[in-house]
């Protein structure tokens, strides 16, 4: 019971530290629509986030590694106790864990190489001098991971190629939502409510991969990963109400998230090999790493 709750609140802090971006844009786009269209978004808009996104997605991702078993074979394995269907399940879990692995990592390097930051460790200044050389890096990495992988199980990597190919879709998606924000801040443009209701909808989605992926280096408990991932939506959905210019304060919690992500991406590249990393890992890594930087970012704001 110790080991779930450790879980579950460590999924809990790692969903909302990572949704900080996503609950800014809400917050932005937000301030532009009806009140009417506002108490839509805050309570309609957490049975989606919770119940439609954070509950298939992990199912929808356990079912597209274990194509052998039906979509309800895949449900019933994470609220059931079938041996055949678990095993299954767990036969297959090295080319989820290498995927969503290699989706992480790539995640950081962009972060590290490319996006604006506050630099919150040495070096990371100088590395983003060099950010052209973030493609070289990413590249490398993928051909080594399938040069490691294909001996192993061809499988595993491919599902280290789709982790990849998830990676630029995605990102894909962001460059283009953070076109579609300027459009809606700027108040001339005559988009309704109803297409920045369905905008935010998308967008929570696609940031929301982010956080479904990294919650498989907690568990491959689906039931865990909603509680835990659900409750971080609903914090994320009340800090965009109440709470998002104190977020902004703390400048570094970004940091504390990307470094979460990358710790998280090597474990489950550690576990795709059958590397055993203990269960208390991963959530014990998030609180260090957050906690860090949340001191870091709490330190400058009171000088």
């Amino acid at each position: 019971m110790l080991e779930y709750v450790l879980i579950v609140v460590g999924l809990s802090l790692f969903e909302v530290i990572n949704s900080v971006d996503n609950a800014i844009i809400n917050s932005e786009v937000l301030s532009t629509m009806s009140e009417k269209s506002r108490r839509w978004f805050l309570y309609w808009g957490i049975l989606i986030a919770v119940f439609v996104v954070r509950g298939l997605l992990p199912i929808a991702i356990l079912w597209s590694s274990n194509p052998t078993l039906s979509f309800i074979d895949v449900l019933s394995a994470t609220f059931t106790s079938n041996p055949e269907i678990i095993r299954a399940v767990e036969e297959s879990a090295p080319v989820l864990l290498i995927g969503g692995g290699t989706f992480l990592i790539f995640l950081f390097f962009y972060w590290l190489f490319l996006e604006p930051k506050y630099y919150g460790l040495r070096g990371e200044a100088a590395i983003q001098k060099h950010g052209v050389w973030f493609y070289a890096t990413v590249s490398i990495i993928l051909t080594v991971v399938v040069w490691l992988t294909i001996r192993v199980n061809p499988m595993m990597a491919f599902g280290a190629v789709v982790g990849s190919t998830g990676f630029f879709i995605t990102h894909g998606f962001k460059e283009n939502a953070a076109q579609m924000e300027r459009r809606m801040l700027s108040r001339t443009t005559g988009i309704s409510d109803i297409s920045k209701l369905l905008y935010l909808e998308v967008i929570d989605t696609t940031f929301s991969i982010d956080g479904v992926l990294g919650a498989f280096a907690f568990t491959l408990a689906v039931p865990l990963i909603l509680i835990g991932n659900g409750i971080g939506a609903i914090v994320v959905r009340q800090l965009t109400v109440k709470n998002i210019e104190n977020v902004r304060k703390y400048r570094y919690l970004k940091n504390g998230a990307m470094y979460s992500i990358f710790a998280l991406g090597l474990v489950m590249v550690l576990e795709s090999f059958r590397i055993h990393v203990p269960s208390w890992v991963s959530p014990v890594a998030t609180f260090l790493i957050i906690g860090y930087f949340f001191y870091k970012s709490k330190h400058e704001t009171t000088k």
